[in-house]
């Protein structure tokens, strides 16, 4: 049993969990299965009168429609009785949360801003974005964990929005749901005619926890959501296709790798404790001395499965020869990879990308250190869905839409919802 100091911060974590994650409220008063784990299917059935005896056969028959054939109503059911269809329609649905946008890159990058439902009767309903990237043999979806976020990396956009809640397991899964939806990605379901999907068995064969939030501040939620991802009678995804990223709650990292056994990425930015203090402000309780030191102890590391560090390229900020040599220094002995990133800008910031050049010296002396050292190529930026872009503007158009009426303006050059940043 975890005791001592590191208890505490697990604690402390829980308990933000459980005050941030409200239970939505439905507008028509009926809560959604689609999302849910098993153990809460089978509790809503026995909410409605479903006989214990029949629980297991039918969470199993209602898991099949929902996680594997992706069901979006009780009428499709057929090997479920006519009564207990009815039933299930007069208190459950099996809706997602509410696409307010989608936007599609030149490269195929699709970015969906997300509405969940309300928490309460006076909340209009967080919105997240959600990234899906294609591959020419494989797709990858970025998924939020939080709404908004508690951590204020200097050089991440979604540092600058506060964070609002967590999101539940279900919503977490929900995003998973609404990108299979979109995609064509169920049994016999026609994918998109745009000729931006890849040609392969599915269109979402990764899932990177990546996008808004931090992931081990919200623990239970995202592990709880991963068993639904994973299980094999439903979405069916490898815990191998999935990678966590961190900025460093070093206190969970191992909880991470013993419950749920993904891959692990963490965000480094830099070599020296006084930077990393001002780009990961993380790092000011967890230096990068311990944050390797969970790293060395992660759960099944080994050179096959490797851990990511990822390493934003900010010029003349982190990007010098000597901080690439301090980088191998540090990372000797760790199975790893090491993702450089091109700093992605966004309106407001103070930082820039480094020369192509830099980048590629940089990588040369990772690379010969025998480390794999990819430069990460920057796609969904003509939509603001790159590394590092995500965050909801949608509040900020309402605001200004709201003042211009008040003055008097004419709204026509006010973006639509979710569709562009000044």
């Amino acid at each position: 049993m975890t005791s001592g100091p590191v208890a505490g911060a697990i604690d402390s974590i829980e308990k933000t969990a459980e005050i941030l994650s409200p239970q939505p409220v439905f507008a028509d008063g009926k809560p959604s299965l689609a999302g849910l784990g098993r153990t809460e299917i089978s509790q809503k059935l026995a909410e409605i009168g479903v006989a214990q005896r029949e629980l297991r056969m039918r969470t199993g028959q209602l898991w099949h429609w929902i996680y594997h054939r992706g069901a979006t109503s009780f009428d499709v059911m057929l090997n479920v009785s006519k009564e207990l269809r009815s039933l299930l329609a007069q208190h459950f649905t099996l809706d997602r949360p509410e696409i307010v946008s989608e936007q599609i890159s030149v490269d195929g990058t699709r970015k969906w801003l997300i509405r969940m439902p309300p928490v309460s009767a006076h909340d209009k309903g967080a919105e997240i974005e959600t990234v899906y990237i294609p591959e020419s043999d494989r797709g990858t979806l970025c998924i939020s964990s939080q709404v908004g976020c508690t951590l204020t990396c200097s050089f991440c956009h979604t540092g600058t929005q506060r964070l609002v809640r967590n999101l539940t397991s279900a919503e977490i899964v929900a995003q998973v749901m609404i990108a299979r939806d979109r995609l064509g990605d169920w049994p016999g379901a026609a994918r998109p005619t745009d000729g931006l999907v890849p040609d392969a068995e599915r269109a979402v064969s990764n899932v990177v926890l990546m996008g808004m939030g931090e992931p081990l501040y919200n623990f239970e939620h995202v592990r709880d959501a991963m068993a639904v991802v994973t299980d094999g009678e439903g979405l069916t995804l490898s815990r191998r296709r999935i990678t966590l990223s961190t900025s460093g709650v070093v206190p969970m990292i191992q909880r991470a790798g013993d419950e749920i056994a993904s891959m692990l990425a963490i965000s480094l930015h830099a070599v020296r404790d006084e930077l990393r203090n001002e780009l990961v402000p993380l790092n000011k309780k967890y230096p990068i001395a311990e944050l390797l030191d969970a790293c060395r102890n992660y759960p099944g590391v080994s050179n096959a499965r490797r851990i990511t560090f990822e390493y934003v390229m900010l010029d003349g900020v982190n990007d010098s020869l000597k901080d690439a040599r301090e980088l191998v220094r540090l990372l000797n002995g760790i199975p790893a990879k090491i993702n450089l990133i091109p700093f992605n800008p966004w309106p407001g910031t103070t930082y820039k990308c480094s020369d192509w050049g830099r980048i590629e010296e940089f990588s040369d002396v990772v690379f010969r250190a025998g480390y794999a050292s990819p430069v990460r190529t920057p796609r969904g930026r003509d939509i603001l869905a790159a590394c590092g872009q995500l965050k909801s503007e949608t509040e900020k158009l309402r605001a200004r839409a709201r003042l211009m009426l008040e003055e008097g303006i004419g709204a026509e050059g006010v973006y639509a919802v979710g569709g562009g940043e000044d």
